[in-house]
């Protein structure tokens, strides 16, 4: 669910004003725990790092590979491989600007084995050296920043865990159309968008109910399955009866959903 968002102008930085949208968040999530903190490279800052670390949350965050880490990473000599082509290391590192050094989880791809691998390369730093060596060339990575003291392959899949929350905005962008619109007034805009995220919020409700299930349907598919059905009110003196076009293949499938509502009692966050 969505617990927080800003609408901002296109031409604004991701770190820009984050501790006060990260403050309104924690004010809206009120005493709830937060088991995890967790962010792409844009929000890699000495202030927000130093914020949520006197939050004392756990975090994992991606980091630009500036040019002074990319020389810590060349200088790395000790690897362990998780897979073919794929190893992972860890160094403690102070970036300019930090106020002491921080553990950096770093990963090493090889994309003649894994062609598809992300990441940055270190040729932009080391090309004009003349070192042509297979760290530069044939070779990406990718460096996470954690307080975590987890193995270093645990940290790396939390990182990688986060993917599942481009499929949440791409729901939003195809299915609840929060791209689809612009108001002439900045704030109009804002407010629909808000508007947007509750009906969100509503429908992931509706999901965790009744589907109960992972992954997730979007809403695509819950409009063919639970929403889009042939259906008439019947009254029989001060009773209504709802019947649906269901077919027989799918009507137990239908009366589970009505059972999970009927015997489930919502939190006391959501009834008070």
């Amino acid at each position: 669910m969505v617990a927080n968002c800003w609408n901002r102008s296109g031409n604004t930085g991701s770190s820009s004003n984050c501790i006060n949208f990260l403050e309104e968040t924690f004010d809206i999530l009120k005493n709830k725990k937060v088991g995890l903190f967790r962010a792409d490279s844009g929000f890699c800052t000495s202030s927000i790092l130093d914020y949520i670390e006197g939050k004392g949350i756990a975090y994992v965050m991606s980091c630009t590979l500036y040019a002074n880490l990319q020389s810590e990473i060349h200088q790395i000599t000790r690897w362990r491989a998780l897979g073919e082509g794929l190893w992972i290391s860890e160094i403690h590192y102070k970036q300019n600007g930090w106020k002491h050094a921080r553990r950096i989880i770093v990963i090493k791809q090889d994309e003649e084995i894994r062609p598809r691998a992300t990441g940055k390369k270190l040729k932009t730093l080391f090309s004009n050296l003349g070192l042509a060596d297979d760290k530069i060339y044939r070779k990406r990575y990718h460096a996470f920043v954690t307080n975590q003291t987890l193995p270093s392959d645990e940290i790396w899949s939390q990182y990688r865990r986060r993917g599942d929350a481009e499929n949440r905005i791409k729901e939003l962008k195809e299915d609840f159309g929060v791209e689809g619109f612009c108001m002439d007034n900045f704030c109009a805009t804002e407010t629909a968008m808000r508007f947007v995220m509750m009906a969100y919020n509503l429908m992931s409700l509706f999901r965790q109910l009744t589907l109960q299930k992972q992954p997730q349907p979007k809403l695509s598919t819950l409009r063919f399955n639970c929403f889009a059905v042939g259906s008439w009110i019947e009254k029989n003196g001060t009773n209504a009866t709802l019947k649906m076009s269901v077919p027989l293949k799918r009507r137990q499938w239908y009366d589970s959903l009505f059972s999970f509502i009927e015997n489930t009692k919502l939190p006391l966050s959501l009834t008070g």
